[in-house]
């Protein structure tokens, strides 16, 4: 989200970022929509100190028996009475329209964020670890947990459809040992505090992080509702009330805990002693993947439901610069744990977020399919979501918007993957990793019984 004011002030700097990003320069049409918006708002102003100054000048003429005057001031008073509320509704029309065109349009990139139109232009910043080899083709991760009999995607098919998993045995324990690994290193080694967050959340929740007007269609949305006297009176009534409003309260399923995370301090103000602020969760995640008919139909890679470890920070803008570092230091340390190997690379402006002005994805090794699958994305969103949520922080210079940053540190269910693949042996049998044994409960390696 933008502040027109600073649009106004940088036409030329924000129609560049756009540029990069590869949209038609907006300020034209911004800036005529907000002169109309001020120009409203003037002409409501004008025509409201008018009105209060003929209500006082009313009183004049009566005490100087100017019934004349008097008569033509309270005439003109009733018409601004009329007036003003068409002037005011015109203005809110105006400003509504022009923070509808300002919630559409991204955040715009760093200036070291490399230029590119997709994916092909992302440049590889390190890689760590290195690959295994093995003495026999490596399998797919659903290949080796079907053999198991612990990954079952018939079975999830028939409660849900396609893109639902049902793990079991080993593979669900070692899910889950996964997820506790995560939250353990980043609350006791790296410093932030655990959450458990609701994974249902309001509009306003989906607006502040951007997810929502734009990228409804890869939301799940559900409705709740009909209950107490609510439903009581709805039953009173055969069931048929002619206007249901009221009766139900829609929620998002959150794509991410980004969403609750971040939206903590929304509509807020916390002193800067408090920053920053560094939180994490382990939830399930849910998206519709609207967009991705055709890509990845086999296998866990891309569900509609999966687990993930997400890492939050707030803080001061001279700080968020080294907070994305830290972060991405930390969603590096676990796959380090796991001895995984991993590459990272820094989006191009193609291919970054929405709400992102600097992403770096992590993207684990996969010997089974022979390449690098994204595993993590940490992004620095600057301003951007804290002008939507209207999160702000108190310092010694005044009050001013915060910044945010997310990433995933990391998605469970690819972890899980990358563990499978790459711990597995000719038989197709697991190896626990060192790191998990310890909530493994004794249990090595992974077979069929």
């Amino acid at each position: 989200m933008y502040d027109i004011k600073w649009i106004r002030e940088h036409p030329d700097t924000f129609d560049r970022g756009l540029k990069r990003r590869g949209l038609e320069p907006l300020s034209g049409k911004l800036l005529v929509l907000d002169e109309k918006r001020r120009a409203a708002i003037t002409k409501f102003e004008q025509a409201q100190a008018r009105r209060n100054a003929a209500s006082k000048e009313i009183g004049e003429a009566k005490k100087a028996k100017d019934e004349f005057r008097a008569t033509a001031l309270m005439a003109e008073v009733g018409e601004l009475k009329t007036t003003l509320p068409a002037l005011e509704a015109q203005q809110k029309t105006l400003a509504d329209e022009l923070d509808k065109e300002l919630a559409q349009i991204p955040n715009l990139p760093a200036d070291d964020v490399p230029d590119g139109a997709d994916a092909g232009g992302n440049v590889e910043r390190h890689a760590a670890g290195k690959k295994r080899d093995y003495a026999f083709k490596p399998k797919q991760h659903f290949e080796l947990g079907e053999a198991l009999g612990m990954m079952d995607f018939e079975l999830a098919a028939k409660l849900s459809g396609a893109r639902f998993v049902v793990l079991q045995k080993g593979l669900a324990r070692l899910e889950r040992a996964l997820g506790q690994l995560f939250l353990d290193m980043h609350t006791e080694k790296h410093g932030y505090t655990e959450v458990n967050p609701p994974i249902l959340v309001r509009d306003q929740a989906m607006f502040g992080t951007a997810q929502l007007p734009k990228f409804s269609e890869d939301q799940f949305s559900v409705q709740a509702g009909l209950a107490g006297e609510k439903f009581v009176q709805f039953l009173k009534q055969g069931g048929q009330v002619g206007n249901v409003e009221g009766l139900w309260t829609p929620f998002w399923l959150i794509p991410t805990a980004e969403v609750p995370l971040t939206n903590l301090v929304r509509e807020s103000i916390v002193d800067e002693a408090q920053l920053p602020m560094r939180l994490t969760a382990c939830t399930p995640c849910f998206r519709a993947e609207a967009g991705a008919a055709g890509k990845d139909t086999r296998g866990m890679i891309r569900q509609h439901q999966f687990t993930k470890v997400e890492l939050v920070s707030i803080t001061t803008p001279d700080k968020s610069k080294d907070e994305h570092e830290r972060m991405l230091s930390c969603a590096e340390e676990v796959l380090k744990k796991l001895d995984l190997h991993y590459r990272v690379v820094t989006l191009c402006t193609g291919d970054m977020g929405f709400a992102s002005q600097k992403t770096y994805d992590i993207e684990v090794w996969l010997p089974g399919q022979n390449m690098y699958r994204e595993i993590s994305s940490c992004s620095n969103c600057g301003e951007f979501q804290a002008r939507r949520m209207n999160a702000r922080y108190r310092g010694k210079d005044g009050v001013k918007h915060v910044h945010t940053l997310n990433g995933s540190g990391v998605a469970v269910g690819r972890a899980l993957i990358a563990v499978m693949e790459n711990y597995q042996d000719e038989r197709g049998v697991i190896a626990v990793p060192d790191a998990l044994k310890h909530y493994m409960g004794g249990i090595t390696k992974i077979e069929r019984a």
